[in-house]
């Protein structure tokens, strides 16, 4: 299968270093795609977790391992670190393994526009004043996904396609529709401030193009509930890609995988 080509991808809140870190997914999107530029913009690593609780299969190593070859081979990386991977922050202004550390970029688009690149913890008021809110909402946030992982595990028993119970409640409770709402309207005024034709941010997983009050807000989703990039095509053109949906081959071979394990575990019982 020919790679897919892009002029830039942008990806955040991967989250490596947790369970619901869907990496075989991102490892397939890394593996079929290239780009001019890949721009990594915050939580790529959880440390948050890791110092709680030290989680690092191979997957997530090699994950890790395809974007160092990327950089090696010429793509031009830049990592925006987020509040999950904030140890980074300060290395900014160095490059390591061709890959350059920054608070944020801008990004010229193939049509001239100018997009500010930047995580958006900065703009998320629980994270910026209280941090041991935001560490204790982050644990509530991970066993939110491990019933995610259960939910869907039936689901798939029962045929039915994947569906995010984290997302579906994220968008359903009004606190977090009106938390969303307020960290997207900070990011377009920032933008504004900066004079800036557009904003492409991560941190709160919900993946978007819009228009909003005359300036493009973009935010490029996560690797734990949609597996979203966000890229731009060789005419300037921003697209999402929801990668769940296109690596329907890759589903398969998940499903394959689970019966054959779960079928393993029941000869072992039966034994």
């Amino acid at each position: 299968m020919a790679a897919l080509k892009y002029r830039a991808i942008w990806i955040s809140d991967v989250h490596l270093g947790i369970r619901a870190c869907k990496a075989e997914f991102l490892l397939d999107f890394l593996k079929q795609t290239e780009s001019h530029y890949l721009y990594l913009i915050g939580d790529i690593i959880d440390f948050w977790s890791l110092k709680t609780f030290w989680y690092w299969p191979p997957l997530h190593n090699e994950v890790v391992q395809t974007i160092l070859r990327k950089a090696a081979n010429g793509t031009k990386v830049i990592y925006v670190p987020g509040n999950h991977d904030e140890l980074f922050r300060s290395y900014v202004g160095q490059t390591f393994a061709r890959i350059k550390v920054c608070t944020d970029a801008v990004h010229k688009t193939a049509d001239g526009r100018r997009l500010l690149v930047i995580h958006g913890d900065e703009f998320d008021t629980i994270v910026k004043h209280s941090k041991w809110l935001a560490v204790l909402g982050s644990g509530a946030y991970e066993f939110l996904l491990f019933a995610n992982r259960v939910v869907n595990y039936f689901r798939r028993k029962s045929g039915f396609p994947y569906w995010s119970l984290a997302a579906y409640l994220k968008h359903k409770v009004k606190n977090a529709v009106n938390f969303i709402s307020n960290f997207e309207q900070a990011l377009v005024h920032e933008a504004k401030k900066r004079k800036v034709q557009g904003v492409v941010c991560g941190h709160i997983h919900k993946a978007t193009i819009e228009d909003r009050d005359g300036v493009l807000y973009c935010n490029d989703g996560d690797w734990v509930e949609s597996c979203t990039a966000l890229v731009e095509n060789g005419d300037g053109r921003l697209e999402v890609i929801h990668w769940a949906d296109e690596s329907v081959v890759l589903l398969k071979e998940r499903e394959e995988e689970y019966e054959n394990c779960h079928s393993q575990r029941r000869l072992v019982s039966a034994n």
